[in-house]
């Protein structure tokens, strides 16, 4: 950039330009989005990004917004892609009479980024812990270096109630599987680092917490999604699984959606609500 240390204010934060990196900083305010609120701050190398791009924006404003390289953000891995847009960290919405500054900084951003394409490890730090949230059937914590789910008596299946509270050394993960609460069937599910079947169900998942109205919102359960998995993939490469390479069985995906039918048919689950998650469950085959 030209001067380090020039900075650009928008709506709900603002970007500290270096001359490796953009420190975003997230205001504090009713109207900010509680997930910024959440990470406070966050310091981006410039190699975490391979774009950026300034458009038109709703009532007045324009967006810059910066493009991270796939696999460099633990936060944007965890989510992998089920943040709404107005819950991007990367989004800057500024006044439109900013354009010209900011189009002159997007100038100034795309002529010092130089890398492209996926990241071999992650670039932007995880959020810090000790992290803890309430899910539905338990209370999820994180202390840098274990997972633990205690389960509560109101919401925990029998199967889980059997198991008993958890305890998940980051050793012995491979990776996580986040679900938006703001989704049918939110949930938080561990994987293990060798890849064993769990059961298609979260909540008959001990490795899993699920997520219901008012529990585990995206402000709590994203960042501890993120954390743990930031810890996992520092063990190395190696030991990392991700969601997409997992596949269920054909009878647990026939069951799932089976059930779904019946929620359909009872009327707790809209049309649009019936096709998309069907069509996610066949997905999954």
């Amino acid at each position: 950039m030209s001067r380090m240390g020039d900075v650009l204010a928008g709506f709900h934060a603002a970007w500290e330009f270096e001359s490796d990196s953009v420190l975003i900083r997230y205001e504090r305010g009713i109207r900010t989005p509680k997930l910024f609120q959440a990470l406070g701050e966050r310091r981006v190398p410039l190699t975490a990004l391979q774009g950026v791009s300034l458009s038109p924006g709703r009532r007045g404003t324009v967006v810059l917004r910066a493009e991270v390289r796939p696999g460099a953000d633990p936060l944007l891995e965890a989510a992998d892609g089920q943040l709404k847009e107005h819950g991007d960290p990367y989004r800057l919405v500024l006044p439109a009479e900013k354009e010209t500054l900011a189009e002159y900084y997007a100038d100034e951003l795309r002529a010092l980024l130089t890398e492209s394409g996926p990241a071999d490890r992650f670039l932007v730090a995880g959020p810090a812990g000790p992290l803890s949230f309430k899910a539905y059937d338990g209370k999820a914590s994180f202390d840098g270096t274990t997972v633990r789910f205690r389960w509560f008596w109101t919401g925990a299946s029998s199967a889980k109630w059997k198991a008993g509270d958890q305890s998940f050394p980051v050793a012995e993960l491979g990776g996580v599987e986040w679900r938006s609460p703001e989704l049918f069937e939110g949930y938080l599910r561990l994987l293990r680092w060798d890849g064993a079947d769990q059961p298609a169900q979260a909540d008959q998942d001990p490795a899993a917490v699920v997520f219901g109205l008012g529990y585990g919102p995206v402000h709590e359960s994203l960042p501890f999604a993120a954390a743990v998995l930031d810890a996992v993939r520092a063990r190395g490469p190696m030991a990392a699984v991700t969601a997409a390479h997992r596949r269920r069985d054909p009878a647990d995906i026939a069951e799932r959606i089976r059930h779904l039918g019946e929620l359909h048919q009872a009327g707790l689950v809209t049309d649009e609500e019936f096709s998309v998650k069907k069509a996610e469950l066949l997905a999954e085959l």
